[in-house]
């Protein structure tokens, strides 16, 4: 049998329905430029196969990837309480500090 836990408050949940799966996914905006006839007359072909000249020859960064996946599971009461504020803003401000 799969053990599976609440990802929010680690309550122990059991199998067959009694548990909810938060899945979320973050990507960078796709803001296409705007073609002219210029760009439309243009040969590109030479600029990219720069490019990949370039890419060749250089070390690959240790960059994260654009598009990243999580998912979640979380019991009843989490689930209720993630989808009143799925960004924890409330939990953000409820912090109160003294004047020292």
């Amino acid at each position: 049998m799969l053990h599976v836990t609440c990802d929010l408050c680690g309550k122990e949940l059991r199998g067959g329905g009694d548990h909810y799966v938060v899945k979320i996914e973050v990507f960078p905006t796709h803001d296409p430029t705007v073609l002219t006839e210029s760009d439309l007359d243009e040969d590109h072909m030479e600029a990219v196969s720069q490019m990949l000249r370039e890419m060749e020859d250089m070390e690959a960064p240790d960059v994260e990837p654009p598009s990243q996946q999580r998912r979640y599971d979380l019991c009843p009461e989490c689930r209720t309480r993630y989808l009143r504020d799925p960004l924890s803003k409330e939990a953000a401000q409820k912090f109160d500090f003294s004047e020292n």
